[in-house]
């Protein structure tokens, strides 16, 4: 007699659960939610893992809410909160009260003058969100930004260190032709007085996801490091965006790149030379295919 598999307990069920939702592509959290829901048909269970697994996605994506009455937008960042459900924008000196689970933010509140940094520290942070948000209106068309003290937020005066930390994050959500991308970076940029010197350090993280008859994703990574000059605040601001703005570049290009030999390299790794159809796949007539039917058509598999 064959052994009976024991039922998996809530709490197992629950990781499971939590383990689906924070690893849902981007922009599809709620529609792995609802399927979720209906799988598992506890509502005890997914209330646990989507108050567990919500945040943490939320976070990890950086998504970008809308405060209410218009009142400015807020990045939903490790380092933007200031508690379980309350994220700091600093351009607006406004502080949001976010529902995670259903992606909202329910109200705002003034920040309070131990909540925002000293003067001479906004002076430039303030300076390089400015820049920054010049580069990604050219850059990113749906694209946000946001610059926070991470370290030194009361440092008055010169003579001091603060650390910044910069928060990109861009996206385009088209379910409807199915396909999803984003992209996300964040770059640490530690202001030290002594050599008058900043050290930069990126990194960043561009995913796509495309699900049409199929389910097709990217997820890379990248890292770099670089330095400037620590002078005034415009001029600070200026180097600094260049510096952004050439890395993210170049790393887009590098990626550009090495899809254009994409036919070339990896996808004629992925098969065999001769298929099971004994027909050499066309590999000089890629790019007039679609992933379904011209492919089938052209193979002799199509109906």
């Amino acid at each position: 007699m064959a052994d009976v598999e024991p039922e998996l307990s809530n709490k197992q069920k629950t990781e499971i659960a939590k383990w689906f939702l924070i690893n849902a592509p981007g922009g599809e959290i709620q529609y792995v939610a609802k399927d979720l829901r209906s799988v598992l048909g506890n509502d005890d269970v997914y209330n646990m893992a989507a108050s567990e697994a919500f945040p943490l996605y939320n976070r990890s994506h950086m998504i970008c809410l809308n405060m209410p009455s218009n009142s400015g937008e807020v990045l939903i960042t490790p380092y933007s909160q200031l508690a379980d459900d309350e994220y700091i924008d600093l351009r607006t000196a406004q502080v949001a009260k976010v529902d995670h689970i259903k992606q909202v933010c329910s109200k705002v509140r003034p920040a309070t003058d131990e909540e925002l940094p000293s003067p001479y520290v906004e002076e430039y942070r303030c300076a390089l969100d400015a820049e920054l948000m010049k580069y990604i209106s050219e850059a990113y068309p749906k694209g946000v930004c946001s610059v926070y003290c991470v370290r030194g937020k009361d440092v008055e005066e010169p003579g001091s260190d603060f650390e910044f930390v910069v928060v990109i994050s861009a996206c385009r959500h088209s379910p409807q032709n199915f396909c999803n991308g984003s992209w996300r970076s964040v770059w640490n940029i530690e202001f030290r007085d002594e050599p008058q010197l900043i050290k930069v350090k990126g990194r960043w993280q561009v995913e796509a996801h495309y699900f049409e008859e199929g389910n097709v994703q990217l997820d890379a990574e990248h890292e770099c490091k670089d330095s400037t000059l620590f002078q005034s605040p415009d001029e600070t601001a200026i180097s600094l965006t260049n510096t952004i703005r050439h890395h993210e570049a170049e790393y887009l290009a590098s990626i550009q790149a090495s899809y254009s030999v994409l036919p070339d390299t990896t996808f004629k790794d992925l098969r065999r030379k001769l298929p099971v159809t004994r027909t050499m796949f066309p590999w000089h007539n890629t790019l007039q295919f679609s992933l379904t039917k011209d492919i089938s058509r052209e193979l002799g598999m199509g109906k």
